[in-house]
């Protein structure tokens, strides 16, 4: 058997209206909650009692304090020196002076300076320097005059330098002389001989005396020479 329904009773029909009805009730509901006013509790503050202390306060009986009085200023004594007595006594300068008399003067004695003793010590460098008697070239013309090539070097052909350091005198004497670069093949030995055979030099000098230098001199082995 088919149920049958009653048209007037099916509700679907007013689903519409229902939720018009239930979205004006929310909406109202919002309304009434934001305007609602919110009354504050407030209570007053009694000023009366802050006013009486600060009252209290200000009425301080104020202290006069008495200024000192400035210091008093001395003023310096003046004290009267009295003027200087004349001399009244007469003083008597013997002036008289016998010329006559011979006035004998010991004669001052002074002895010998002691002689400055000469330091064995050997300088390097002093305020004159020695040198060969009658200059650089003097010197040029004693080696050429003096100076023998090695027939061993001449037949190597070996040419250079020979530096030797030597030692002058406070005679002007030279001495220990030594070959501090050589070039060997019998060139140092006739180096060092001709040095030997040399006449004195001229001795240098420091703080105006002779002193002992040592001196430093290449000799040079030239074929072409």
């Amino acid at each position: 058997m088919e149920l049958k329904k009653n048209p007037n009773l099916e509700l679907s029909k007013y689903s519409t209206l229902f939720f018009n009805i239930g979205l004006t009730l929310a909406i109202g509901f919002v309304l009434i909650v934001f305007e609602w006013e919110t009354v504050e509790n407030t209570s007053k503050v009694n000023l009366n009692n802050s006013v009486e202390i600060y009252e209290e306060i200000m009425d301080v009986p104020l202290t006069n304090q008495a200024t000192p009085p400035p210091p008093k200023i001395q003023q310096p004594k003046i004290i009267e020196v009295p003027d200087e007595e004349e001399i009244k006594e007469n003083v008597e300068f013997d002036l008289d002076i016998d010329i006559s008399e011979e006035i004998i003067v010991e004669e001052l004695v002074i002895e010998n300076a002691p002689e400055e003793e000469i330091s064995d010590e050997v300088f390097s460098i002093v305020e004159k320097m020695p040198a060969f008697p009658g200059g650089t070239s003097e010197w040029y013309n004693y080696i050429s005059s003096n100076l023998k090539y090695p027939r061993r070097a001449q037949k190597a052909k070996i040419e250079g330098k020979v530096i030797l350091r030597f030692v002058v005198g406070v005679d002007g004497a030279v001495s220990q002389v030594e070959v501090l670069k050589g070039i060997g093949f019998d060139c140092d030995e006739e180096a060092i001989r001709v040095l030997q055979s040399s006449p004195n030099w001229i001795p240098g000098q420091q703080r105006g005396r002779n002193v002992k230098v040592r001196v430093m001199m290449p000799l040079a082995f030239d074929l072409s020479s």
